[in-house]
């Protein structure tokens, strides 16, 4: 089982930059991905962006591509969401999860982007 801990949520304006951070602990030795997700309010979780543990290869839904990069230090079994030019659109809790193994989701971490 992994444990999964979301942090560096906030508010911000529109265009602005937050940098959320995914902490896996508990049994982290077969990882082989991390995915961040979101929940607007009132709206079911969807998929955000998604890092392979071993070769680093990214995936992005399209809405956000050119302004979210995702990043990993497996060391720290430790994942990176780079938010640049945010919009009101992207405001939602953001959740993480990871591949290779079992998880439970954990609490989120809110993102508001004020106009």
């Amino acid at each position: 089982q992994v444990q999964l801990v979301e942090s560096g949520g906030g508010l911000v304006q529109a265009g602005g930059s937050l940098r959320l951070s995914c902490a896996a602990s508990g049994r982290t030795s077969r990882i082989s991905g991390m995915n961040w997700f979101r929940a607007a309010p009132g709206k079911e979780r969807e998929f955000v962006a998604g890092i392979n543990w071993s070769g680093g290869s990214t995936s992005y839904v399209d809405s956000v591509k050119g302004r979210f990069i995702v990043s990993r230090d497996n060391a720290k079994n430790t994942m990176y969401l780079q938010m640049n030019s945010l919009k009101p659109e992207d405001t939602a809790i953001y959740y993480c999860n990871v591949e290779g193994t079992t998880f439970t989701w954990g609490q989120g971490t809110r993102v508001t982007v004020s106009s």
